[in-house]
């Protein structure tokens, strides 16, 4: 085999940064398959030289997804990849278990139910039910909204890791109209009276004419993995029944929560 032909697309470039991508990726699989492999073994299948497969390996040993038995022995899948899947089965099983609580919630408010969770910058709605008045019935499901203009994102936000939302705010947030909150320091106070409430609003902040309000689904932990939210038109949905219907929001949530295994002492 050629080092040159191995090495060049990888000196730096979209192209290289792409293709070192998949050959990790390959590396998970070549390992998954057969439970463990050598840096040779690696090599081979991926038809590379040693020295690229192991600086391959060496970049997924840094993010603990594999790991090396004995000091020259071969590699093995890691615990990272147990969390990283940890992650996605909590987003599953919140959708899964929460989607007749959104059902249920949507009749009896007749407007659209969602359940949203993080992906650090913005959040996805993993849930969706419409409600019998919804004159149009949009699917959000695997959408990503901003945290920072959506009730169920100032949830997601109020809850977040202190770091991590340190990071959300360092970076310029989008206007949407003209009661999106953009300026951090504003937004900082909205966040700490979203968690002394224990609820989010958001009135036409992030598209003119739709209000929303959101509570937090603690997770089995007692973290916030996810927020239960009631979306619809300003006219359907004024400020004061938006507030109105945060009690049967919590009523919600917490059923979910139980289900996800969050006791409340």
């Amino acid at each position: 085999m050629s080092e040159s032909r191995d090495v060049a697309p990888d000196r730096g470039g979209k192209v290289g940064a792409v293709q070192s991508v998949d050959r990790a990726m390959a590396i998970l699989e070549i390992i998954a398959e057969r439970g463990e492999a050598g840096i040779s073994d690696i090599a081979a299948a991926l038809d590379v030289h040693k020295s690229t497969a192991s600086r391959l390996v060496a970049a997924l040993e840094h993010r603990s997804l594999v790991e090396q038995h004995g000091e020259r022995g071969k590699y093995a899948l890691s615990f990272g990849l147990i969390r990283l899947a940890a992650a996605t089965t909590a987003r599953l099983d919140v959708a899964r278990l929460g989607q007749p609580v959104c059902r249920r919630l949507a009749d009896s408010l007749g407007e659209t139910v969602n359940i949203a969770v993080s992906d650090g910058e913005a959040g996805i709605t993993v849930a969706q039910e419409s409600g019998t008045a919804s004159v149009v019935s949009e699917n959000w499901v695997g959408r990503r909204t901003p945290l920072h203009a959506s009730s169920a994102g100032k949830v997601l936000l109020a809850w977040m890791e202190t770091e991590d939302r340190r990071r959300v705010l360092r970076r310029p947030l989008q206007r949407f109209t003209e009661e999106t909150i953009v300026t951090p320091g504003a937004l900082r106070l909205e966040l700490a009276r979203v968690f002394d409430e224990g609820f989010a609003r958001s009135f036409e902040e992030l598209e003119v004419g739709m209000h929303a309000v959101a509570v937090p689904v603690f997770s089995a932990d007692g973290t916030v993995g996810s927020s239960l939210s009631v979306t619809g038109p300003a006219y359907r949905l004024p400020r004061r029944r938006a507030r109105a219907v945060v009690g049967e929001l919590r009523e919600g949530a917490a059923e979910i929560a139980a289900k996800l295994g969050h006791h409340t002492s």
